[in-house]
């Protein structure tokens, strides 16, 4: 990579991180290059950080890369956040691409000019979120929960009203189509989480 006045520290030594070879155990590109890895936080705070940033704290690491605008990438299945466990955790932005460190110098850290009182409804409006979100889950899981009692009636009574009546067939449809609500209606949610939670930052 060439030097830069206009690439800050944290950014030249990031990129040195993720492409050199010798640190591809702890940290390396994703396979199309648009953000990287850290594949193992624990170890990767306690020998890689030390060497490179003088400190060993993860926490500190990610509060930088999320004042440069990084964001950390969230994977989500069928409208539910998958959280993946003591696996690698992603990063990712615009500027920060394989084979192109010309861009880094496009990459500004954040400067705060919002209000103490802006702040506070962007927080108020998390809280509103959150709590829409955790009602949604509580609606999808009462919803499948019936589903499936009717499933299990199905399988001991199968002469019952479930095989031959068209109104039980349509409460089955019916709760299948609020499921599909439920989820769309969490995707939503969650992205206008990110984006708040982007702002607040």
């Amino acid at each position: 990579m060439k030097q830069s006045s206009n690439v800050p520290a944290f950014l030249s030594k990031l990129w040195t991180l993720v492409e050199e070879t010798h640190t591809n155990e702890f940290i390396t590109w994703s396979q199309n290059g648009q953000s990287f890895l850290v594949l193992d936080e624990q170890r990767f705070a306690k020998e890689i950080l030390p060497k490179y940033f003088k400190h060993n704290n993860m926490a500190s690491f990610v509060r930088q890369l999320n004042m440069y605008g990084f964001r950390k990438v969230v994977h989500i299945d069928s409208g539910i956040v998958k959280q993946e466990r003591d696996g690698p955790v992603e990063f990712q932005h615009p500027y920060f691409k394989q084979g192109q460190d010309d861009l880094l110098e496009n990459i500004k850290r954040k400067v705060s000019s919002s209000k103490p009182e802006e702040n506070k409804i962007r927080q108020e409006d998390l809280t509103k979120i959150i709590s829409s979100a955790q009602k949604v889950q509580i609606k999808q899981e009462t919803i499948e929960s019936r589903l499936s009692e009717l499933k299990s009636m199905r399988g001991k009574r199968p002469n019952s009203l479930w095989c031959q009546s068209t109104q039980s067939r349509i409460l089955k449809e019916g709760i299948v189509k609020r499921c599909r609500k439920i989820k769309t209606k969490k995707r939503v949610l969650i992205l206008a989480f990110d984006v708040l939670e982007s702002r607040f930052q």
